[in-house]
């Protein structure tokens, strides 16, 4: 009996071991209420209209949304205020709500701003200014903590979440319009802020972990075109015991350069971070014309048939990669068919002249094609017993909440 259970214990071993890969594909999809509200149009490749469009993505096959949130959009007046950065928490809730009720996974992105965060900005919140290092610490893991607390309580519960969006150089750095010099950054080279981020990072991690347990959390990074300061960064995380489970990363040839950028900093990462997961959360090319404000060459004309070429080529990339588990593409929902809004911005996933699915977005959904292997891959270690995993083949109780989870072989989605 004894060695029955040892060699039944040991094949449940090797199952889990040899589990696929799970892959999530889908987009940043933040203002897809503010276009219904406008009036667009969606239509689907053939030109027939969408009466739903989150299921009609679901059907094509993604599985997963990210959200960004701000923390006061409206006591934002710099001079880059920008009527696209409007999702505060009232804002996000519902949407958040339809997107996990329509069988989803949720990333939830935290700019810990008022406004746009990346490399360039970091503002503090109006708010949350004047606060010390030691009173920012409190503050965000207050204000992560009562975000999720209110999200969890309307029924939404993220599966993955990023503290900080495009963090390559820290966050909150100080007021808007304040002299560079008295900013806290943090850089390559220089130990000044480092300890300030860490900290902030990781109150703000200790939040998630207490809500969401189960959620994945991811740190994201746009330097992909310079590896020396991506090492750097996931050197300083690991050095500042910074705890996550997935390295995000944005990359757009049209600011980052060819593919082999990718490519590069893909196999620095997966070298040297084998036990973390990798995700594209931000990617995207222009369906029609250039790109405004960018500075690259690019490989790929500025048409569908070059976006779809681009999708093609960066599926067949990622997919080299058994680390590299999902592939987000930034603002897919722009649509400015059937409304008055300009129709000016040119990479997402709906043609604003037309309001018709693009041929890119069937494309990057075949990321996910190997996903019913994957689930197939589990097994239960005792089929007397009611055994349930999340996507990535981690064991968890019978669920409660809603999402995608896996019993018996079978993928299940709770509602």
């Amino acid at each position: 009996m004894r060695l029955r259970n040892f060699l039944l214990a040991a094949a449940a071993l090797v199952c889990t071991q040899s589990f696929a890969t799970y892959r999530y594909v889908g987009g940043d999809i933040s203002l897809l209420p503010e276009y219904e509200k406008a009036g667009a149009q969606y239509k689907d490749h053939d030109g027939t209209p969408i009466a739903e469009v989150l299921p009609f993505l679901h059907q094509e096959g993604m599985n997963a949304m990210r959200v960004r949130l701000f923390v006061n959009p409206d006591d934002y007046t710099g001079k880059d205020a920008d009527p696209n950065a409007c999702q505060d928490l009232e804002y996000i809730t519902p949407l958040c709500k339809r997107i996990k009720d329509a069988g989803f996974a949720l990333l939830l992105d935290f700019h810990y701003s008022d406004t746009w965060a990346d490399p360039a900005k970091q503002w503090t919140p109006k708010a949350w200014e004047g606060l010390s290092d030691a009173q920012l610490y409190q503050k965000i893991y207050d204000y992560t903590k009562e975000t999720l607390v209110s999200l969890k309580e309307a029924g939404v519960t993220p599966d993955f979440i990023q503290p900080g969006n495009e963090i390559s150089y820290g966050m909150l750095w100080g007021p808007y319009g304040a002299a560079d010099k008295d900013l806290k950054k943090a850089f390559m080279g220089s130990d000044a802020n480092w300890q300030r981020f860490g900290t902030l990072l990781k109150q703000a991690i200790k939040a998630c972990r207490e809500e969401c347990p189960d959620a994945k959390i991811i740190i994201h990074t746009e330097r992909v075109a310079q590896t020396n300061v991506q090492k750097n960064f996931y050197d300083k995380m690991n050095a500042l015991g910074v705890d996550y489970d997935i390295i995000g990363l944005s990359y757009y040839p049209y600011f980052h350069g060819s593919m082999s950028v990718l490519r590069n900093a893909l196999d620095q990462l997966t070298t040297d971070y084998p036990s973390k997961d990798v995700m594209l959360v931000e990617t995207g090319y222009s369906y029609a014309w250039e790109v405004p404000g960018t500075d690259k060459p690019v490989d790929y004309p500025y048409s569908e048939e070059g976006q779809d070429l681009f999708a093609k080529d960066l599926v067949s990339l990622l997919l080299n990669y058994e680390k590299v588990t999902g592939l987000f593409w930034w603002w897919m929902e722009y649509n400015a068919y059937g409304t008055s809004l300009s129709g000016w911005y040119n990479a997402p996933l709906f043609d604003s002249r037309t309001g018709e699915a693009l041929s890119a977005l069937k494309t990057i959904c075949t990321f996910a094609d190997g996903n019913d292997a994957a689930v197939e891959g589990v097994a239960d270690e005792n089929t007397e017993s009611d055994r349930w995993y999340d996507t990535t083949g981690t064991p968890v109780d019978k669920p409660s909440r809603p999402g995608l989870y896996i019993s018996r072989s079978k993928k299940i989605i709770i509602r």
